[in-house]
């Protein structure tokens, strides 16, 4: 394991908050693995979870974004309230999703986080060309790096909201099978799918039905 330590915390939505983590030396990732984190405290060394990298692989810090889900991870609820200091380890980062060429993202939530680091690596070549993005949210609050990602991808683009409407969201209501069909015109393209489990199999079972894989994970 990695000695490191939080420099940074702050809120980005409701239950999502932005981890700036001291680099190890020597430490290197490629764009899409993650790392298992503990709170270097006796009660929770032993309880490391797994979180996505967002930052770019040749910045001088790292970066997470973190859900917190209360009573129901404890982990991630002590980590939403440590303070700058903390003392942290973080182990090898490992493989989580692995780009494979041109196509769409797909992502529920916090299931951007898994993208964001191949996005930025691809975006910092200027080949993002290729590829276009669907992402789900309850509310255009729940929305994280909008802006970053409407710079990225422009009109290629598109955000769902669920549960409230607005400006930003170019439509209203779920990604389901209709959605998808009437929103994507190649389905011979590398999909990459993330959000919570019935939100990714969902979309799954639709690739399919169109003779189409995803690469995909669970996320909650």
């Amino acid at each position: 394991m990695h000695s490191s330590r939080l420099l940074l915390r702050e809120i980005m939505t409701h239950d999502v908050q932005r981890y700036i983590l001291q680099k190890p030396a020597g430490f290197s990732f490629t764009p899409g693995q993650a790392l298992n984190l503990a709170l270097d405290e006796p009660e929770w060394r032993d309880q490391p979870r797994p979180f996505t990298l967002t930052n770019r692989v040749d910045d001088e810090v790292l970066e997470l974004m973190i859900k917190s889900y209360g009573s129901h991870d404890g982990v991630t609820e002590h980590l939403a309230q440590a303070k700058p200091g903390t003392p942290l380890l973080l182990s090898d980062p490992f493989d989580s999703f692995s780009y494979q060429g041109p196509g769409w993202f797909i992502a529920a939530g916090a299931g951007i986080t898994p993208f964001l680091a191949i996005i930025r690596d691809l975006a910092g070549r200027d080949e993002l060309g290729g590829l276009n993005l669907i992402y789900s949210n309850k509310t255009p609050a729940d929305i994280l790096q909008q802006r970053e990602l409407q710079y990225y991808f422009g009109d290629r683009v598109h955000f769902v909201c669920s549960r409230e409407r607005g400006d930003i969201c170019s439509h209203f209501g779920h990604v389901d099978e209709a959605y998808l069909k009437a929103t994507i015109d190649d389905f011979s393209q590398e999909f990459y799918v993330c959000g919570p489990p019935a939100f990714t199999q969902a979309v799954k079972t639709t690739l399919k039905s169109e003779g189409s894989q995803a690469r995909s994970m669970d996320f909650g």
